[in-house]
């Protein structure tokens, strides 16, 4: 283990003793940020307020979850040095950002120090190993963009613009998980710099806990399992509101007769700006599918049409995620529809975007990993394999709590729980032990002070 270079714990997570809920002066926070710049080497960054990489840094893809902070903090590669500097971490709450895409206010957010990855944006390739080390300063299109030179791929994110850090801590469901598991049943190993600043890998021997509790630490790479990945058919079509029920009729007979763990169907029903639709993403992992598959969903008539046999990172592009960055918003999962009734109800106030997502999978879902996670907290498909996302896009922060109160309780996943969420309601009986983890690595409870889950 060695320490961090140009990055002090007793500067970023010394935080012993400092009160979550305690409010400190601005100065204070712009003190410390100059303390951290004098402190670390010329390749880690501090960043104020004025400067592009600021702005960059502060950024979420949820308005909502974006706060200004009193400077951010770029934190560069180690070396072989180390740093040594005053302890000036109990004044500060800093928060982490991979890719910014959480919908949770102050989970990666702060008006503190805001520690931004972005340094850490590199993908190696071991052949041999059949291994992707990724730098969780990127998002999953550059991850997929790079590897498509070798011919491989990596179990992450189905959807364009989110960070590696928050799908893997978080599970990770993807169009590949029929075939693989989620994302965190592929990770082979985590560098993370833990709460005492020392950095460690964390390999198979913490993985049933590490899901959880590397969440608010400095993760700077992690390694993953690689596949072969040749082009793959699919992409979206979008349908009217009329169609809707000879959609649902498809994609039933698609989830109850389709036992291939290469097809995949993702299905959005929305409600924007007072016009209902329903756009699915048909994938094949394969140049063709096998007759017989998606006939139905694609003779059914419908207002818009991308699918071809293109790269997987081309078709990770075509449910335009985006569209949405910079509206407030809030994911929830859960397994009932409401979209017209909530879509009405909400878009009397500022919602001009409800979103209701299937994602059906197959019962063997959880079968590809015999290793104990976090999430699921038992690998049985009596966890729920299929599931409906939910997510609400809305622009006035005066109806922030009517957004909040709409939605009720279900089964959970943890990166689309909404604010206060138990979390029993996530990590059912693993909960206990994610108690015990943290207290032995994180005695001091350094990392409560972070965003997240709270354990």
């Amino acid at each position: 283990m060695t320490l961090l270079p140009g990055l002090s714990f007793a500067v970023i997570s010394g935080l012993i003793g400092l009160s979550a809920s305690t409010e400190l002066r601005r100065a204070d926070y712009t003190a410390t940020c100059q303390e951290i710049a004098a402190a670390v080497s010329s390749a880690s960054k501090v960043y104020y307020s004025g400067s592009f990489q600021f702005t960059k840094d502060n950024e979420h893809w949820a308005s909502s979850s974006s706060q200004t902070s009193a400077c951010s903090f770029e934190p560069a590669k180690r070396s072989g040095r180390r740093n040594r500097s005053p302890n000036i971490g109990r004044r500060i709450r800093p928060h982490l950002q991979s890719g910014g895409h959480t919908a949770n206010p102050g989970f990666s957010s702060t008006p503190g120090v805001q520690i931004a990855l972005y340094s850490f944006s590199e993908v190696v390739y071991d052949a041999n190993a059949q291994t992707a080390t990724i730098g969780m300063g990127l998002i999953w299109d550059n991850v997929y963009s790079e590897l498509d030179q070798y011919g491989v791929t990596v179990v992450g994110a189905k959807t364009t613009g989110v960070g590696v850090g928050g799908i893997v801590l978080g599970g990770g469901y993807t169009y590949l998980s029929n075939q693989y598991g989620l994302s965190v049943d592929n990770v082979v190993s985590f560098e993370l710099v833990m709460p005492n600043g020392t950095v460690a890998s964390i390999t198979e021997f913490f993985k049933s806990g590490s899901v959880l509790w590397t969440s608010g630490r400095i993760q700077q790479f992690l390694t993953m399992k690689t596949y072969a990945q040749s082009q793959v058919w699919g992409g979206r079509i979008s349908y009217a509101a009329a169609q809707w029920d000879a959609v649902n009729t498809a994609v039933a007979k698609f989830v109850s007769t389709v036992t291939d763990p290469k097809a995949c169907v993702y299905s959005t029903t929305n409600y924007a700006s007072g016009v209902a639709a329903v756009s699915s993403i048909l994938f094949y992992d394969g140049p063709t599918y096998p007759d017989g598959i998606f006939n139905e969903l694609l003779t059914i008539p419908h207002f818009d049409q991308d699918i071809s046999t293109r790269a997987y990172s081309n078709l990770i592009q075509t449910l335009p995620a985006n569209a949405s960055s910079g509206l407030r918003a809030m994911f929830h999962w859960m397994v009932k529809n409401q979209t017209l009734f909530y879509g009405e109800q909400l878009s009397q106030s500022s919602g001009v975007l409800i979103s209701y997502d299937l994602v059906p999978f197959l019962p063997s879902l959880y079968s590809h990993s015999d290793t104990p996670s976090a999430f699921p907290s038992s690998r049985d498909s009596g966890q729920g394999y299929s599931f409906i996302e939910v997510y609400y896009g809305w622009t006035n922060p005066n109806d922030d709590e009517v957004m909040l109160q709409d939605v009720a309780n279900a089964l959970i996943y943890p990166n689309c729980a909404p604010p206060g969420t138990a979390l029993a309601d996530m990590y059912g009986d693993a909960v206990s032990r994610l108690h015990s983890i943290r207290s032995a690595v994180d005695p001091g409870n350094v990392m409560a002070l972070t965003g997240g889950w709270r354990f």
